[in-house]
């Protein structure tokens, strides 16, 4: 046998004995995974609710003692909270907040002079299940005056997002909005387009009026 043929032949063992290994650790997909990006972090924003209501469940359409239902643009909202490796993270918890479908939020420092909707409290609290999913029914918020300029921010909704290990505050954003290329909190983030969501039709279990938005969280650890 040629020194070429023994190299090759060791060649190719090594070859199969690192494709065995592999094969004992599952596969090479998850070793070459990619690295997810962790959501980037936006400010609280000053119209984190003061008191918040009694009412936290996970559809703010309506609230509990009255018979109506909010205005506006039904959305369900839904995704996964995320390791920067793609594992999931069950037992997350998440608060949420933001405007009603006029731009008013349900806070006492918010002097803009659109009405309030007596059917949204604009807040709730939920936690991701044991596959990282988590989901909540809302109304599309509307813009409104960020300062005495009348600069306009555009739609968005508030998240808190409390792992054992990170934390994140972040706003969700809606993909179209004009307002969004003009926004200095988005303009300004990292990776902004990664707290942009496409706002598509329903599923057949949802209302055939509502729009689905999917939009998955990555904490570092979880």
């Amino acid at each position: 046998m040629s020194d070429h043929d023994d190299i090759s032949r060791r060649r190719v063992l090594g070859m199969s004995a690192a494709a065995g290994g592999l094969a004992m650790l599952g596969g090479a997909g998850p070793l070459l995974a990619e690295k997810r990006r962790r959501t980037p972090a936006q400010i609280l924003g000053p119209f984190y609710p003061v008191v918040k209501p009694l009412d936290q469940d996970a559809d703010l359409t309506l609230v509990v003692g009255r018979s109506g239902r909010a205005a506006g643009q039904v959305i369900h909202v839904m995704g996964r909270v995320l390791d920067s490796k793609g594992r999931p993270l069950p037992g997350i918890r998440i608060e949420i907040w933001q405007a009603n479908t006029y731009g008013r939020y349900t806070h006492p420092s918010d002097i803009n002079p659109a009405p309030l909707d007596p059917n949204f409290e604009g807040f709730a609290v939920l936690a991701s299940d044991s596959e990282g999913r988590y989901r909540f029914k809302t109304v599309k918020p509307g813009a409104y005056p960020a300062d005495a300029t009348g600069a306009m921010r555009p739609p968005h909704i508030h998240f808190d997002i409390a792992g054992k290990v990170n934390r994140v505050v972040t706003q969700m954003y809606f993909a179209g909005e004009p307002l969004n290329d003009t926004d200095r909190l988005l303009q300004t983030a990292g990776a902004k387009e990664l707290l942009i969501v496409k706002l598509q039709p329903p599923t057949q279990d949802l209302e055939a009026d509502s729009l689905l938005a999917n939009w998955d969280i990555v904490l570092d650890e979880g």
